[in-house]
């Protein structure tokens, strides 16, 4: 597992990968916020591994970072937490779209999940009880809008209601994966924008905040009418990346589409300022995407290809058969969001990739694992923002 040491005697911290050979150190700068540490790297991501990883593909490596393997100042920061969880009025809830991942953050968090009754009656409609006292606490509400998207978004409402009635101070809602963004603008006549929509349905539900991870366009926290704490997944995946012996002149990122350069930009400047390859694509439809050329040269290279979904995956599927016909050595893909709407498993298994890397901020099926798979948790990711939110809503509360 790829580390962050921070020597006692210096503050200032350098990675170091076969990934990323001839890039200048990485600092890091220690400042003191009320009782909490609070640790800001620059933006090169390089890890120090004391030994070479090694990953089999097949049923999915999920990487649940542990005490064992935490970087120092999250591990001493957990382990702060755990004591005094018990003095906190902190609540995490789940919703049933994805529990796993929500009982990853109750553990790095040093806590419980809150217990709460979510059933269906036989007409399909939710009910939701809370089993326990919010009154006066900040609740935290892990839910996806993943597929069933309708279901999970119309039970994330009726949790926050139900903590709106049960008298919760404060009410976040944690959705890893926010549903209808991509119908973030009119594109053609007499469109819906579906993702503003939904950001109003959340606000007049009771939400009082929102966190969420990798959003389909930044525009869409303007939506909102209360605070979104927008939360990039890219350290999780290049910490993994760290873990593999290619020389950073051997690799290229691409983007899929022309929409997603800025996001690909970004994540090359943390690969010691990778080159930047565009898949030129006209789409003719929805989910229906045809690649007609490539900009820059991957003749040679090992090409990751960066995007913040995958759904049917027929843009990065074709975009991975021209970088092939272009001449690339290797072709790995990168995303947040594994919707696996079909026939994505088929396009993805079918030889193109070396790895296809993701991550669980939407639960995978069994029945969708395939051997190229690799699913990496965000769990500590989402738990210590969490934790960091609520320290600055505690503070805040203190002087109003």
């Amino acid at each position: 597992m790829a580390s962050l040491t921070l020597p006692s005697s210096q503050v200032s911290s350098s990675y170091s990968s076969s990934f990323f050979r001839g890039s200048s150190p990485t600092h890091a700068t220690l400042s003191f916020n009320h009782s909490r540490s609070r640790i800001h790297l620059s933006n090169n991501y390089r890890c120090d591994l004391s030994e070479q990883l090694k990953f089999s593909n097949g049923k999915p490596n999920i990487r649940i970072i542990n005490e064992r393997t935490l970087p120092k100042f999250l591990e001493s920061a957990r382990m702060e937490k755990a004591v005094s969880r018990t003095n906190i009025r902190l609540k995490l809830f789940s919703g049933t779209a994805n529990p796993a991942l929500s009982q990853e953050i109750a553990w790095y968090m040093g806590l419980e999940l809150g217990k709460i009754n979510i059933k269906r009656f036989a007409d399909g409609e939710i009910y939701v009880q809370l089993q326990e006292s919010v009154r006066g606490c900040d609740v935290y509400l892990v839910q996806p809008t993943c597929p069933p998207a309708n279901e999970n978004l119309m039970e994330l409402l009726i949790m926050i209601d139900a903590c709106r009635r049960a008298s919760a101070k404060n009410i976040t809602a944690v959705i890893p994966y926010f549903g209808y963004a991509r119908a973030d603008r009119k594109t053609q006549g007499r469109e819906s924008i579906a993702a503003k929509l939904v950001a109003n349905l959340i606000t007049e539900a009771g939400a009082n905040r929102v966190l969420s991870c990798d959003l389909h366009s930044g525009q869409s926290m303007g939506y909102f009418d209360i605070p979104v704490d927008h939360i990039y997944c890219q350290p999780v995946i290049l910490d993994y990346l760290a873990s593999k012996t290619v020389s950073s002149n051997d690799l290229v990122v691409v983007s899929p589409d022309v929409g997603g350069v800025a996001r690909a930009r970004a994540f090359a400047k943390k690969l010691s300022d990778a080159p930047l390859a565009i898949v030129d694509k006209r789409r003719h439809g929805h989910n229906v995407a045809e690649v007609m050329n490539l900009i820059g040269d991957v003749r040679g290279k090992v090409a990751v290809m960066v995007d913040d979904m995958i759904d049917t995956a027929g843009t990065i599927a074709k975009g991975a058969a021209l970088l092939h016909q272009e001449g690339a050595r290797e072709v790995y893909a990168c995303c947040t969001h594994a919707v696996f709407s079909p026939p994505a498993i088929e396009r993805l298994s079918g030889g193109l990739f070396q790895e296809v890397i993701i991550t669980n901020t939407l639960p995978v099926a069994e029945k969708n694992y395939f051997p190229e798979l690799t699913v990496l948790s965000v769990a500590n990711l989402l738990g210590e923002t969490i934790w960091r939110v609520h320290d600055d809503c505690s503070v805040s509360s203190i002087f109003q």
